[in-house]
């Protein structure tokens, strides 16, 4: 498709109907993240704001907000495609482990495309502003929920270099504007502009800093990227191949860095390292809950270069499904086959946008020995980002990992509650409200896998001899234990409880509970008296919520429960004598300091009822 920059998939989305032009005059405040909302929930169009209260810019968002219009940012027609070049143009040498597998991912015909190449103009620097002209106010800075902190630059490219390794990185880092020169800069700990900071610190000088907006669509999604530390490699060589071209740079204007020549906006300036850091926040995160007020970084704007008729991308995140969804779902179909160099069984994974990209994995194998599911789970837990991940479901069966529901439905089948499970400590995104301290939590496995006979199954172990008539090795998939899934229960049809607000029960091993939160351990207490009524029978998985949740949309309930537990703290499992065994209890409900919880719980995004209202009617009048 030949995409070089914003304005090429702009016209792009255009000619294909897929993008909305709005001329009605509207805000940055709220409004604009009403409409992108509504948008992106309905599968509507990207959207071109062309008249913005405050500022002399149109706003450009919900670029990425489908999947189709994703595969077009990446110049594919399907998100598909690349995983198959991917496959065709890999020339991978086997043999020296890890590492050495590893360190061959990026040989690929078209090396030759991937480093960037130098230019001496640019369009991005047609206009310069510098010293006292320099004003954040002017851009039309989005604040996208109402209890944000003030406004953010929410899809920012966040160059820097190394002082030390002399690595570049383009990072996607969220921007607080503090001043008419001064944001926050969103580093949490593990990522690799904190490490850049880091090393300043150690060389004693401020590190410079650049920060693109807008540019070729590929290099905006490259920066979300979940890329493998390889030498060499990185978000301008990712989207080279992606384009099958060098994307261009330029020498920026007052650092000494390079930069996208095709973005629409560049601001440049550093970060001090011995700055006493600012407070940043509350943001509505793509958690769809508020992150909390915190201290970071500050960004000092020095010189802000831009195209004469700039146009403004932005991006809103929130409760799911977002835009970044697509972006996610991107690199899950790039990084599948170097997953598969390292893991070969594994067949598909994905991570549904219910789980916020690192709370929940689905991942489909093919299994041949006892202990395989944890084998590939625990692989995946030190695969890069991967590490974040707080629950993973394992299944051998002949269900798509997009399937949500049916997904789920196929690991309960396999799953019994006490004997396939696995807890395991680790990093945990430092997003994570529920965690037991910030960053560092707990993860949950489960084995959904068909079963041998020394995990428990029907089958016949592994070293068993061949006259027993199965060969050796083979996977005998059983439904243990006479345990048969619940049918579609609704509230009527289920025992009361006087702390119960809501409940249904999901077709396939589910019960989900609705309660105010009124006494410590309530969610547990509830989760273990629903175990023990005759209509659990059927029921593997339990899951007490709060009570702005409602038990009938499953995808509520999962984004509620994902979020709400530290599965080690927060999944229990009871027994009882009947076929099953019994059930896990995920209580997700808020955990407060009688329950050894210090940390503030923070609120689920909503936006104003009159807000949302006004705005439906501007959207039902372009026709999303």
């Amino acid at each position: 498709m030949g995409l070089r920059d914003l304005r090429d998939f702009l016209r792009l989305l255009e000619e294909r109907d897929a993008l909305v032009r709005v001329a009605e005059r509207v805000s940055s405040d709220l409004e604009i993240t009403a409409l992108a909302d509504r948008a992106v929930k309905s599968g509507g169009p990207a959207l071109l704001f062309e008249n913005v209260e405050g500022s002399e810019l149109p706003v450009a968002i919900n670029l990425y907000g489908t999947r189709q219009r994703m595969a077009w940012a990446l110049g594919v027609d399907t998100l598909d495609d690349i995983t198959t070049r991917l496959r065709n143009l890999m020339d991978v040498k086997l043999g020296g482990g890890l590492f050495g597998m590893a360190s061959n991912l990026p040989k690929l015909r078209e090396l030759a495309s991937l480093p960037p190449r130098r230019v001496t103009r640019a369009p991005v620097q047609e206009v310069v502003w510098r010293g006292e002209e320099v004003d954040l106010a002017k851009l039309p800075v989005l604040r996208c929920w109402p209890q944000d902190g003030g406004p953010f630059v929410t899809l920012p490219l966040v160059i820097t270099k190394d002082p030390i390794a002399r690595d570049v990185n383009i990072g996607m880092y969220r921007m607080q504007v503090l001043g008419k020169a001064v944001t926050a800069m969103h580093w949490q700990r593990h990522k690799t502009g904190a490490r850049h900071l880091a090393s300043a610190r150690e060389r004693g000088e401020r590190l410079e800093v650049a920060v693109a907006l807008g540019g070729d669509p590929a290099l905006t999604y490259a920066a979300t990227a979940p890329i493998p530390p390889i030498p060499g490699v990185n978000e301008y060589s990712l989207t080279g191949f992606l384009r099958g071209r060098r994307v261009e740079l330029v020498k920026a204007i007052s650092v000494d860095l390079e930069v996208p020549a095709h973005a629409e906006i560049v601001l440049e300036g550093y970060v001090d390292p011995e700055a006493p850091w600012v407070t940043e926040g509350p943001f509505g995160d793509h958690t769809g809950f508020y992150t909390l007020q915190d201290m970071y970084p500050s960004f000092v704007v020095t010189t802000i270069t831009m195209r004469r008729d700039a146009i403004y991308p932005a991006t809103i995140v929130g409760r799911p499904p977002m835009e970044d969804a697509f972006l996610i779902e991107a690199s899950e179909r790039i990084f599948l086959v170097p997953a598969q160099l390292i893991l070969p069984e594994i067949v598909d994974y994905h991570m549904p946008p219910a789980g916020i990209a690192h709370n929940l994995v689905n991942v489909r194998i093919t299994k041949s020995y006892p202990g395989q599911a944890y084998k590939v789970a625990n692989g995946l837990l030190g695969l890069g980002q991967m590490m974040f991940a707080k629950v993973v479901l394992v299944s051998d069966a002949d269900v798509r990992p997009q399937d949500h529901l049916e997904f789920w439905r196929a690991v309960l089948r396999n799953a019994v509650p006490g004997r396939d499970e696995q807890f395991a400590k680790g990093p945990i995104d430092v997003l994570d409200h529920a965690s037991r301290a910030w960053s560092y939590g707990s993860k949950l496995v489960i084995d959904g896998t068909s079963k041998h006979r020394e995990e428990g199954g029907a089958g016949r172990g592994v070293g068993a001899p061949e006259t027993s008539g199965v060969a050796q090795g083979t996977t005998v998939a059983t439904e243990p234990n006479g345990w048969e899934p619940n049918p579609e229960r609704g509230v009527d049809e289920l025992p009361d409880h006087a702390e119960i607000l809501d409940q249904h029960q999901v077709a396939g091993g589910f019960w989900f509970i609705a309660t105010r939160k009124t006494r410590p351990d309530q969610g547990r207490h509830l989760g273990e008296w629903a175990a023990r009524q005759g209509v659990a029978r059927g029921v593997r998985l339990i899951a007490v919520v709060d009570h702005e949740t409602d038990p009938r949309d499953f995808e509520d309930v999962m984004w509620t429960m994902l979020n709400n537990i530290d599965p080690e703290r927060d999944v229990q499992v009871v027994t009882v004598d009947a076929p099953g065994g019994g059930a896990w209890v995920f209580d997700a409900t808020p955990k407060g300091p009688a329950e050894g919880f210090t940390r503030p719980w923070p609120d689920k995004i909503v936006m104003p009822d009159e807000i949302t209202e006004r705005m439906a009617a501007l959207a039902e009048r372009h026709g999303f």
